[in-house]
């Protein structure tokens, strides 16, 4: 055969390899139906033509016919298939990564095919269903317990009979006792509300989710209600990052938003229970001085808002905040950018369902707490279940609690007067 050539001259490696299975397809075609025509006592009665996508290009394929009987190649192709499984398969990889069907569809063209339509791009997406089902409906029971589940929401556009709504995309994390994370479910409802977010947690418990001792949430109404009806006995954690955002929007001018962020933000990464309460105190009195409507927010918030410091200190970074989420949201959104609106529901779930398998798969690479940080758990509710109970601070401890908050917050001030100066 003539070799292909680029237009500076070289060798078209890829036309050659195309060329060459495209040859080798039809012989192989060929042997078959001669072999097929010879046990059936028939012969060859012509062909018919067939266009096959692959991954280096469009195969022009020749299916020989006999004149009694049918042959088609089943070891070679799939029946009312034109495209191969390699070809399907990076399609939907580069659809989960978040090219939209348009650019999917260019791609594909740069590789040789060039008569793959946004249409058959979206029909091979499908395929994405059944995993994102199985990974939407696996029985979370045989994984064990869950003692820190995650929980939040982001909106995405999606057109819905006619119109372009705003969706909200509910996701939930869990981690188990060896200390692995997993996505737990997800949905796409129409807003975040009490019923939606009832029926979604009811989900999750049927599936096997047990075991729980903290959920981390933002202070979204309906979803605490929901959380203390579905997982009864777990303490609520509220989002510390939520909570700073909430108490800068109750400030109204700039300096407000400044001030209340640079005190609130040292309170959180104290390392000693007693230090975290003195300061999140004293950070509650100062701000009441300047902006009282937060001050407020930040009374009614305390229990919520502490309850991390009622599990081990090594655990604390990743349970005051709802950070695993955020991170995994973000992933979603820069995923389904590229799309804009959402023809459906269904192709909405089917991206985010690729998306967090794909989190989830490469979750399981690594514990997200070792094994040791677990075994702190474990001791510390067996302490407690004998009784044990935490041992009243003296005055003394107190006195120095507060004067290292003290501390803590005059430092955030004196950087905070640094910077505007």
């Amino acid at each position: 055969m003539e070799m292909p050539r680029l237009g500076d001259g070289t060798v078209n490696l890829m036309e050659l390899g195309r060329a060459l299975l495209e040859q080798i397809v039809n012989e192989v075609m060929r042997a078959m139906a001669e072999a097929a025509a010879e046990d059936a006592g028939t012969s060859r009665n012509g062909y018919r033509d067939r266009r096959l996508e692959t991954t280096i290009g469009t195969l022009e394929l020749r299916i020989p016919k006999l004149r009694a009987g049918t042959f088609f190649p089943q070891d070679l192709l799939e029946r009312y298939s034109r495209t191969d499984k390699a070809m399907a398969a990076a399609i939907s990889e580069m659809y989960a990564g978040g090219l939209s069907t348009r650019k999917v569809e260019a791609v594909a063209r740069a590789l040789g095919v060039d008569s793959l339509s946004k249409d058959q791009v979206s029909r091979i997406c499908r395929a994405l269903d059944a995993a994102v089902e199985d990974l939407n409906g696996r029985a979370l029971g045989e994984l064990g317990g869950f003692p820190y589940i995650w929980l939040d929401a982001t909106y995405v556009k999606c057109r819905e009979e006619g119109h372009v709504a705003s969706v909200a995309v509910v996701t939930a994390i869990g981690c188990d006792e060896r200390g692995m994370r997993y996505v737990l479910g997800f949905d796409v409802v129409d807003t975040e509300s009490y019923d939606s977010w009832l029926a979604f947690l009811r989900g999750l418990r049927e599936r096997g989710v047990g075991g729980v001792r903290l959920v981390v949430s933002d202070a979204h109404g309906g979803l605490v209600r929901a959380i203390g009806e579905v997982f009864q006995g777990a303490a609520w954690q509220r989002c510390v990052v939520h909570l700073i955002r909430d108490c800068c929007r109750a400030a109204r001018s700039r300096e407000k938003r400044a001030r209340v962020a640079r005190l609130l933000s040292p309170v959180f990464r104290a390392k000693d229970p007693l230090v975290v309460r003195a300061a999140y105190h004293r950070a509650t009195e100062l701000v009441a001085s300047f902006c009282p409507a937060a001050a407020e927010v930040l009374e009614e918030a305390e229990p919520d808002a502490l309850a991390y410091l009622d599990f081990p200190a090594s655990h604390w970074k990743r349970l005051r905040t709802n950070n695993v989420q955020e991170r995994t949201n973000r992933e979603i959104k820069r995923r389904s950018r590229v799309v804009q609106v959402f023809p459906s529901r269904e192709s909405l779930m089917r991206l985010v369902g690729a998306v967090m398998a794909d989190v989830d798969e490469g979750w399981q690479q690594s514990r997200y707490f070792s094994e040791a940080k677990m075994d702190e758990l474990w001791r510390l509710e067996e302490a407690r279940a004998g009784g044990a109970s935490p041992a009243r601070p003296s005055e003394a401890e107190l006195g120095a609690a507060r004067a290292e908050a003290d501390k803590i917050l005059a430092a955030a001030e004196v950087a905070m007067e640094r910077e505007a100066a």
